[in-house]
């Protein structure tokens, strides 16, 4: 639809049309429209048919919907690169305790990574991940993929959904060297807790986002 057969077109084939075109089951159509629907690409209509929200389609970057920072900056007509990689050691605060649900002083690790696009930096993150979890060994290579690939193959956890708490923000001086910007630059901070599918949080994060790189938009649908 963005890109492709239909990028010029207002609406999809029908259905028995569309599905043999793919080479897959009207079931498995089905379910593939109704995830299209739910986020807001498409709107079916009886009577009208399959119609394309090219209004939606065309957003460069949706905050309801979990992307990797490195597909983000690239939706944002950068080249986006890991800069940097720390990871560190330590134990859970009051704060990580009581968003991860466990004991406060128990081991964790922290991973901090920055993103640049076009060499700028873009988006600076820390991710707390509860020890106990991890499974082997890992090295400094393994964590420098995106934190979903690094829990499911060393954690065996698949993150599901996350909540996340959005807030703007200045830079203080250890930001404002992280972004080289000056102190009191604004910026987009996002608390965030990832779940799994039976409601188990599974590792926690402070983002912060540079002002002027990104354009988020959120959709939101009458129900």
């Amino acid at each position: 639809m963005k890109n492709g057969e239909y990028a010029n077109s207002e609406r999809l084939p029908r259905e028995n049309v569309l599905a043999e075109k793919l080479g897959i089951s009207r079931t498995q159509l089905r379910d593939i429209l109704a995830s299209l629907e739910r986020e807001g690409f498409i709107t079916r209509r009886h009577g009208v048919g399959t119609i394309i929200n090219r209004h939606v389609l065309n957003v460069q970057t949706r905050m309801d919907i979990e992307v990797e920072f490195l597909d983000m900056i690239r939706q944002s007509g950068f080249t986006p690169a890991v800069a940097s990689v720390w990871v560190s050691e330590s134990v859970a605060d009051a704060k990580i305790a009581k968003q991860l649900q466990m004991e406060e002083g128990a081991p964790v690790i922290r991973v901090a990574r920055l993103c640049t696009a076009d060499g700028r930096p873009a988006i600076y993150c820390e991710d707390v991940i509860d020890k106990s979890l991890i499974r082997g060994s890992y090295t400094i290579k393994d964590l420098k993929l995106p934190i979903f690939h690094f829990l499911q193959q060393f954690c065996g956890v698949y993150p599901y959904l996350d909540l996340t708490d959005l807030r703007p923000t200045v830079a203080d001086a250890a930001l404002a060297e992280i972004f080289q910007i000056p102190m009191g630059s604004p910026l987009l901070s996002m608390d965030e807790v990832d779940y799994d599918i039976d409601g188990r949080p599974v590792f926690c994060s402070t983002e912060y986002f540079a002002d002027g790189i990104f354009r988020h938009t959120v959709m939101r649908k009458k129900l």
